[in-house]
């Protein structure tokens, strides 16, 4: 299931040991627009491994803020509430795969170092 994170529903996401791909974008987007149907496709392959979704720029720019994100699409996976991975510009399906199988793989005692 593809996820629109607002401010208000993000921390909830994010705060499970589960990794996130946020997909950070904007409607007017075209590189972003490239790789949704990406995004999209990964949201129901890793359903109940890893949470997925995406966040518009325009409407929360708190959260692009945050990430800093200053460039669209960016990409960023997180565990345990920590970013581990990311990466800005259009990617393949197979690239953001494995951004994703790469967080996987980390353990959470790792991420308290």
């Amino acid at each position: 299931m593809l996820n629109h994170f607002t401010a208000a529903s993000f921390e909830q996401a994010v705060a499970g040991n589960k990794p996130v791909l946020v997909d950070f974008f904007a409607t007017w987007c075209g590189p972003c627009r490239m790789i949704a149907p990406s995004v999209e496709e990964l949201a129901a392959e890793y359903e109940g491994r890893a949470v997925v979704g995406k966040v518009d720029v325009d409407q929360e720019p708190g959260l692009a803020q945050r990430f800093g994100v200053m460039s669209i699409p960016t990409l960023v996976v997180l565990k345990g509430g920590k970013v581990v991975e990311q990466a800005v510009g259009a990617r393949g399906k197979a690239d953001i795969a494995a951004m994703i199988e790469r967080v996987m793989r980390i353990s959470h005692s790792r991420l308290l170092l």
